[in-house]
């Protein structure tokens, strides 16, 4: 995970191609990288809004300033972390739009903290199921945003696809500056590979993160996606064929100058990593550590 390379401007509106803009939200850090990114989808007519982020002041009033005369027809997440939907509720209440997009998540677990990054009070209006799409016209002629359902860095996670276009807006499952973290109980390792070859036999265009750059070559990144978790399972395979092995202990083998305030997060993608190999025969548990079958 690498440091921004400078600030990026917030609050500001980008046009990143002629149906799509994009507004930078202030809540840069190591885990968001230069922040959450909202995108807005058509103009001069129907716009959909994109995570519309945090609930913060200064990013709600530059949304609603984008947005200016146009009608929102939905406010669409595709996912109930704390840096992507809790903006909605706000927004809807500013604008009249309905909430649409993901399910809401429900976590039953016995570990502390477990529905910690998770936006508790996301309502949505509609859910959508994979293949599902919302429409809108504007002066361009018209949008298209399907539901891509990709499971894995959450259980409930969406991509949409702008059909007219070709982008895929990808959320966290596909980022520009890191691989997503996924983090049990909610996130799914196995559901996470899934997702990603499901992207990788698509043919988007091009790919709109909600954090870090535009990615312009999809499939190739979602290969070396694909070939860097293969990678990192066979480090964990190797590390527990030496000697059984607690995850906080893997944490330094395997990520060597990582920021140490990421090591939680790294540590949380290592122990979904060693629960899909559990599944598959490959582990297993002894108390605290873990060893190799």
């Amino acid at each position: 995970m690498d440091a921004p390379p400078k600030p990026w401007p917030t609050g500001l509106v980008e046009q990143v191609e002629p149906l799509v803009r994009r507004v930078l939200a202030p809540n840069a850090s190591p885990y968001t990288y230069t922040g959450t990114q909202t995108y807005l989808v058509g103009g001069g007519g129907d716009v959909a809004v994109i995570d519309p982020g945090p609930a913060e002041e200064d990013h709600l009033a530059a949304l609603i300033a984008a947005i200016g005369s146009d009608r929102v027809t939905a406010i669409m997440c595709t996912h109930t972390h704390r840096d992507h939907s809790p903006g909605a509720a706000p927004l809807a209440a500013a604008t009249g739009a309905p909430v649409v997009g993901c399910a809401p998540l429900v976590i039953e677990s016995d570990e502390p903290r477990a529905d910690a990054p998770f936006d508790k009070a996301y309502a949505p209006d509609r859910v959508l199921a994979d293949g599902e799409a919302m429409c809108g016209t504007c002066v361009l002629g018209g949008w298209t945003l399907r539901a891509v359902a990709t499971p894995g860095h959450t259980s409930n996670h969406l991509c949409f696809a702008l059909e007219e276009t070709g982008a895929l807006f990808t959320g966290d499952h596909v980022m520009g500056w890191s691989t997503s973290v996924v983090s049990p109980p909610d996130g799914d390792m196995s559901a996470y590979m899934a997702s990603l070859d499901k992207l990788y036999a698509r043919e988007d265009r091009v790919y709109y993160p909600a954090h870090g750059p535009q990615i312009d070559k999809p499939r190739q990144l979602v290969r070396g996606m694909i070939g860097h978790r293969r990678q990192r399972e066979n480090q964990i395979l190797r590390l527990l064929r030496e000697e059984p092995q607690r995850v906080e202990g893997m944490v330094p083998k395997m990520y060597k100058g990582l920021d140490p305030r990421l090591h939680g997060a790294a540590g949380q993608s290592i122990k979904a990593h060693l629960i899909d190999l559990e599944r598959r025969g490959l582990a297993e548990r002894l108390d605290e550590r873990w060893q190799a079958n």
